[in-house]
């Protein structure tokens, strides 16, 4: 059986370190430590992890249960809350989510490697025994509806050539040429999208890597339309198009 792959969502730095010692130390591989919502959907896009432990408390507006409801949402892996939190209001709002296993901090070995073997030894039993003769799985979603004004326009992903951030509002730029303005952040705006076809390039704009037509040092041209690539993002975005600078 291979090594199973562990994703760690975890805001605390020491801890993260922490808990990804002790799975090297249990003999598991792992991606992360991711620290937000955005980070964490980043991470199982990228990395595509077997488990993912996730620690409720994170930095930003969304905690770890919302990342739990866009897991449940897009990929079938098990999950682990690892928390501090123990309060009836938060247990509530956990349960709701159907975690694999729900470990109080602080927490030994012993007991994470139990939590991990059993939850994914579980969640493998389920997945089998529920796995119909014929799957009946929905086309991808190729388009979706944006206000522009009064009106909700349909957008197809493949005209939509990249995303560029002002603040509050997402300027949607399109093949016709044509733009769309929306008010939302980027990252937000980002997340209703397929993270495998729309890849953030820089701090202001985000690209249909599909598209792409040439890659500069520096920039990128999309339709003959030069975009900046910042330096933080540069590695992905050359790993995900396959280039290599040796």
């Amino acid at each position: 059986m291979s090594v199973l792959k562990i994703g760690v969502v975890e805001d605390e730095l020491v801890i993260a370190r922490t808990i990804l010692n002790t799975l090297d130390e249990l003999g598991y591989s792992h991606c992360g430590p991711a620290i937000n919502y955005t980070e964490a959907l980043e991470m199982l896009a990228r990395d595509k992890p077997d488990l993912l432990l996730l620690d409720i408390q994170l930095s930003g507006k969304k905690d770890g249960i919302d990342v739990a409801e866009k897991l449940n949402e897009l990929y079938r892996i098990p999950f682990i809350f690892l928390t501090a939190n123990t309060d009836g209001e938060t247990i509530e709002r956990a349960k709701k989510v159907r975690p694999h296993a729900y470990i109080v901090k602080p927490f030994t070995n012993e007991e994470l490697f139990a939590a991990i073997e059993i939850a994914f030894s579980n969640f493998a039993d389920r997945r089998d025994s529920a796995r119909p003769d014929r799957l009946d799985v929905p086309p991808p979603k190729d388009h979706m509806f944006v206000r522009d004004g009064y009106v909700f326009r349909k957008i197809f992903f493949d005209d939509l050539l990249y995303l560029e951030s002002d603040a509050n509002y997402v300027t949607l730029h399109l093949k016709s040429q044509k733009t769309v303005m929306v008010r939302s952040t980027l990252n937000d705006f980002v997340e209703q999208l397929d993270t495998q076809k729309f890849m953030r390039i820089h701090r202001s704009y985000s690209v249909n890597i599909s598209l792409i037509d040439d890659v500069f040092p520096a920039e990128v041209s999309v339709h003959g339309i030069k975009i900046p690539v910042g330096k933080t993002y540069r590695d992905d975005l050359f790993k995900a198009l396959g280039i290599s600078e040796a």
